[in-house]
């Protein structure tokens, strides 16, 4: 046994205190409870033993991904497992623990400059340029987190457990994208079981391209990155929820004085979607949502070191 048998099998706990009446119970997943603290050690692994076994990946060689961190993290933690080197871009736009995080687990980083420590589709763009000339360099693996389909069986086990936590009973599966392969694993076995259960997609309001508006720049961190992502399917998908940063940011505060649960930005916006389906529902209905990853990975932004006017 080593560190990636502890990736999955997380809890699932009933949100109580910010739920409002008649409102669906409403049901998260502690993906924070993965090696890392969060849920993206689910992909890291199965990215990385897939290319291990039909030969893509060989011993000696690096990998190299570009991420906001939590794709980073988890990509070091399953690279020092197992003895590759791996070379990450990531950005300011980033926590700093992101950073620190990546770093501390062996990852060697390669920071680009945002535009006011925003996330814009041009630093994505310039991310992946950035990670594009890295991976030329011989015997390296470029992980490739947009287009990469065995990020999507990943979260297959996500869905599964869903589904037996539930004991079936599941109406709703609410989460944000960013390369939308968790959203799409989780719907692929959710539906193969139910197939009328509604998977819905969170997108930052500010940037609500899925929902056919423009670009732009938002706080959320991980999610929204300006453009369509390629791993998207729409059929698959039964409705869009756009959730401001600043309202994210509230629900995620919210979350921890109130539920005890200590999440980042992007669980905020998870749970102010699942309001909004879990209202429309009723409470006859069962929606289940995720904390995506831990609220340690924010201490340093202004979601934890806000104060509130006296």
């Amino acid at each position: 046994m080593d560190v990636l048998h502890a990736i999955g099998n997380t809890s699932m706990v009933r949100l109580r205190t910010v739920v409002p009446p008649r409102s669906a119970a409403i049901f998260a997943k502690l993906e924070w409870e993965n090696p890392t603290g969060s849920m993206k050690d689910r992909m890291a692994h199965a990215v990385i033993s897939r290319a291990e076994a039909d030969g893509r990946l060989h011993p000696g060689d690096t990998v190299v991904e570009y991420t906001g961190g939590s794709t980073g993290a988890s990509l070091a933690m399953v690279c020092a497992a197992k003895g590759y080197r791996i070379r990450i871009v990531s950005s300011d736009a980033f926590s700093r623990e992101k950073l620190d995080h990546m770093a501390a687990l062996g990852a060697e980083l390669t920071l680009v400059r945002s535009e006011g420590g925003l996330t814009t589709k041009k630093l994505i763009l310039d991310m992946i340029e950035a990670a594009r000339e890295l991976s030329r360099e011989p015997r390296t693996y470029w992980t490739d987190q947009l287009n990469n389909r065995d990020s999507i069986a990943g979260y297959h086990a996500l869905g599964k457990e869903i589904w037996e936590q539930t004991q079936g009973r599941v109406d709703a599966f609410v989460h944000c994208v960013g390369t939308a392969a968790s959203s799409r694993g989780v719907a692929e076995v959710l539906k193969r079981h139910k197939p009328e259960v509604k998977i819905v997609a969170v997108e930052p309001a500010e940037s609500s391209v899925l929902r056919g508006g423009p670009a732009g720049p938002h706080k959320i961190e991980g999610v929204g990155i300006g453009s369509t992502p390629p791993l998207w399917e729409p059929s698959l998908v039964d409705d869009i929820a756009p959730v401001k940063t600043d309202d994210a940011k509230a629900m995620t505060r919210r979350l921890a004085r109130e539920e005890g649960l200590f999440a980042g930005t992007s669980s905020g916006a998870n749970v102010v979607a699942a309001i909004e389906v879990g209202t429309r529902l009723g409470p006859a209905a069962t929606v289940v949502t995720l904390m995506a990853d831990s609220g340690l990975k924010y201490l340093s932004t202004d979601v934890y070191r806000h104060r509130p006017a006296p």
